[in-house]
């Protein structure tokens, strides 16, 4: 190798120096040296968690449908902005009167790109981008678990049937109850509104402010050992470890309801992202469902500063609703239908 080979060879070695020491330069620290990860995020995204069948195991979206997405989003809130009929007759009796209009919703005015490309969804596997299959059992859990609506019949209907939808507050779902909202808070996913995330980072613990729920999450980190199952809780056992510039999260010791455990563990992986925000993925195995499931997305860092969430399910209509079925159990017990 000649004089002028050695020079060039030396000034791509200095340039290459110089680009990585630039990243790691970019990546804002703590005084120890980690990634700092604190702040607030806003996860909002047009991305659904799973993937529209069409797209079969297609990971990323074109440019003309990634602009009708934008336009579907669109359509909805122009059309959920108009003005109401004032002269409308009353709904159907019994009927469905709908959600709550556009104003409370908040998805996003865009999907998620990842190293430029716009993805089908936030899963990743199964290659379809789906949740895989329950198993039978896991099935037969989900049938027996509270439900977020009965069909609506005439009647205390339940005193025919022997089920016990209205019996008590326990019968009613976690997130009627204001307590915890799972599908926010681990793995994490968008969801139609309430989709900050704030994080506090110390060196031996991190922090998540899930807003959906006014719930935080708490990761040990370098910890040991897991605590014992009977210590089992909504969000989890949370033990991270440093791999590089990545904080690994493993979790393990679920509860599914009050004292049902759960056979589930995940792996979570919070990386810095060029533009000051994160990358998260995630890998769930759940004994309920018959395949392991991974997504991944990104965590946009934001000005907006989180609420305590208030939940008026739990503060009014909850005990509305087990007011109505005292009331329809007497009327009932009244005219000796029962």
């Amino acid at each position: 190798m000649n004089i002028s080979s050695n020079r060039v060879l030396s000034c791509l070695l200095l340039i290459f120096t110089s680009v990585c020491a630039l990243a790691q330069s970019e990546i804002a620290r703590t005084p120890s040296g980690r990634p700092d990860f604190n702040g607030n995020y806003d996860i909002s995204s047009l991305t659904p968690f799973q993937r529209p069948a069409e797209y079969g195991d297609r990971l990323f979206l074109g440019e003309d449908e990634v602009e009708a997405l934008r336009q579907r989003e669109m359509n909805t809130r122009a059309r959920d902005a108009e003005a109401s009929d004032p002269d409308r007759g009353a709904p159907e009796a019994g009927g469905n009167i709908g959600s709550y209009n556009d104003f409370w919703f908040d998805r996003g005015n865009d999907g998620f790109t990842i190293e430029g490309q716009y993805r089908t969804s936030v899963l990743t596997y199964p290659e379809n981008g789906r949740m895989p299959a329950r198993t039978s059992e896991g099935q037969a859990k989900a049938e027996a678990a509270p439900k977020f609506a009965w069909p609506e019949r005439d009647g205390a209907w339940w005193l025919e049937t022997g089920d016990t939808p209205y019996d008590g507050p326990e019968n009613q779902t976690l997130g009627v109850r204001c307590i915890y909202q799972g599908s926010a808070s681990i793995p994490i996913r968008p969801l139609v509104y309430n989709n900050l995330k704030t994080i506090v980072q110390t060196d031996d613990y991190m922090m998540i402010y899930i807003e959906w729920m006014h719930w935080a999450r708490i990761i040990r980190i370098n910890d040991d050992s897991h605590n014992p199952r009977a210590l089992a809780t909504f969000d989890g056992d949370s033990i991270g470890r440093w791999e590089e510039d990545t904080l690994v999260v493993e979790t393990v010791n679920f509860l599914d309801q009050p004292h049902q455990h759960a056979e589930r563990s995940v792996v979570e992986r919070f990386s810095p992202s060029g533009d000051g925000g994160l990358l998260y993925s995630f890998t769930v195995q759940d004994s309920d469902y018959t395949d392991s499931y991974a997504g991944e997305l990104v965590w946009p860092k934001t000005d907006q500063i989180p609420y305590e969430y208030a939940c008026h399910e739990g503060n009014y209509a909850m005990s509305a609703t087990l007011i109505g079925a005292r009331m329809r159990e007497r009327e009932q017990a009244d005219t000796g239908d029962r």
